[in-house]
């Protein structure tokens, strides 16, 4: 730190800054999480106006933060971190019930049994089945399960026991079904949940996503330095609503995937080129990323320029190694509710907002094969383009256009996305993690909210074009300059 710079911190200017803008915004934030995640919130959309007003929050915020020093603006992010988690952690989750399914398949395999071998309505596993989770039921006019609205923390699924036919309530999430998740994030339920009774809650994932979000705050900072970037850039993850929303409060499995698709990226760029070891640490954490949640795939892309074979190969291998346990004791039904999951959330067909862009300009089967042609080219381009210097931004541009064009239900697919935003500084794409919350939280207008969506989907590419012009336009300019630079130093010697 020069020593201007270190007089500008010690202004009174950065003390106000420091002990009472910072400390004002961060309350601020706090206290819209605590509302946003409030059990019971009278408020209609509470989730989508709390997440709003944070973003609106967090801009000035991080801007703040580059006023003071480097060693206080990491203490303000730790301590907001842990405030914010704290908040988030206070109630039940607020918009999802995955974790539900989390924990029971945490349980079944703590008492041997496979998750891909029932469903959670089998009652041959009533033995096992908490209280928090299931609960008896009660038969309605026309003979169908009916639940009470408050028999669980969260949302109450009605269905009926295999093979009983009794009545049944729930709080997981397609019960019917067995489980659709990958072996990485089986091996997560489990590990999770083996030491703690059955009979707690929904806490463990809570605390296990924020302690996962922590770390990819941790991997933010360590390459923001290497980069030497502002590291204070970090909070807009750290601080971020939609990583305290997702990561924490619904303790989504998706965080696991990111950090160790983080890892992957920042153990390939690391190192000397001639480092042989870096693609092979690489291609395993990608591959138990993939076995995570499989959306990761989609970033192979950008990571395919330091001996590709051999990270393709690794990454293969760890994707398959961490199968087989199961493929063993579950054979084919490993596939669990995979297949049945896709057709159910439209990825074989147009409909709703799945692939919402090309529906805006086609209709039949061409929004997907648009989508998935643009896709393949985007893909090749990246591919084409990725180095070292240009991962960030390329995983930034992977991620964010398949999330935008194939535009799934589900804003947690993101939580991947917004670590690149931090790295490459491409600040509109989220907008794209701002489109899939209105598509999940938005008020409907018009049937199945698509009309909603497919605006928010247009606003995010509209936003994305313009920056992408605005940055040609910044870098013609600069090269102008350099040119005339080089050309008046030339004509200087030669006036000499």
């Amino acid at each position: 730190m020069d020593s201007h710079e270190a007089r500008r911190h010690r202004s009174p200017g950065a003390r106000v800054v420091t002990f009472v803008i910072l400390p004002g915004l961060l309350l601020f934030l706090v206290l819209v999480q605590l509302w946003t995640v409030m059990p019971g919130n009278p408020v209609p959309n509470a989730p989508m106006i709390g997440t709003c007003l944070s973003w609106f929050v967090l801009v000035p915020a991080v801007a703040a933060m580059s006023r003071v020093p480097r060693r206080v603006a990491t203490a303000l992010i730790a301590a907001g971190a842990l405030l914010l988690g704290a908040a988030a952690m206070s109630a039940p989750p607020r918009t999802s019930n995955d974790s539900a399914r989390y924990a029971w398949d945490g349980i079944v395999q703590k008492n041997g049994i496979s998750p891909y071998a029932f469903a959670p309505v089998n009652e041959a596993l009533s033995g096992h089945r908490p209280s928090w989770l299931f609960a008896a039921g009660t038969s309605g006019a026309h003979g169908d399960p009916v639940c009470p609205p408050a028999a669980f923390a969260t949302e109450a699924v009605p269905a009926s026991g295999y093979p009983s036919g009794l009545p049944l309530c729930t709080a997981i999430n397609r019960p019917q079904a067995p489980t659709i998740y990958p072996p990485a994030a089986e091996y997560y339920f489990f590990l999770v949940r083996s030491f703690l009774p059955d009979t707690v809650g929904y806490l463990p994932f809570q605390l296990a996503g924020f302690l996962l979000s922590g770390a990819v705050t941790v991997i933010l900072m360590v390459l923001l330095r290497r980069r030497r970037l502002p590291q204070h850039l970090a909070a807009v993850w750290a601080w971020s609503p939609f990583v305290q929303l997702e990561a924490v409060n619904n303790a989504h499995v998706d965080i696991l995937g990111t950090v160790l698709l983080l890892a992957a990226g920042m153990l390939l760029v690391s190192g000397k080129p001639s480092v042989s070891g870096r693609p092979i640490s690489s291609g395993i954490f990608f591959g138990a990323a993939v076995a995570t949640k499989l959306i990761p795939a989609i970033a192979a892309p950008a990571l395919l320029f330091r001996r590709p074979t051999k990270f393709i190969l690794t990454a293969v291998a760890a994707f398959v190694a961490l199968y087989v346990p199961y493929v063993l004791v579950a054979g084919t039904g490993i596939l669990g509710f995979l297949p049945g999951y896709l057709k159910e959330e439209g990825y074989s067909q147009a409909g709703g907002i799945r692939f919402g862009l090309a529906q805006i300009v086609s209709t039949g089967p061409w929004p997907m094969l648009l989508s998935l042609a643009a896709l393949a080219a985007i893909a090749v381009v990246v591919y084409r383009r990725s180095s070292p210097s240009t991962v960030w931004q390329n995983q930034t541009l992977m991620i964010g256009l398949t999330l935008l064009l194939v535009s799934p239900n589900y804003p947690w697919y993101a939580l991947m996305l917004l670590p690149f935003i931090v790295l490459s500084r491409k600040w509109e794409y989220i907008m794209v993690i701002i489109a899939l919350d209105v598509i999940y939280l938005g008020p409907p207008i018009g049937p199945n909210n698509a009309t909603t969506g497919k605006a928010a989907l247009l606003v995010a590419l509209l936003a994305i074009a313009a920056a992408q012009r605005l940055q040609r336009r910044r870098n013609i300019e600069s090269h102008a300059f350099s040119v005339l630079g080089s050309e008046a130093k030339m004509e200087a010697r030669s006036a000499l």
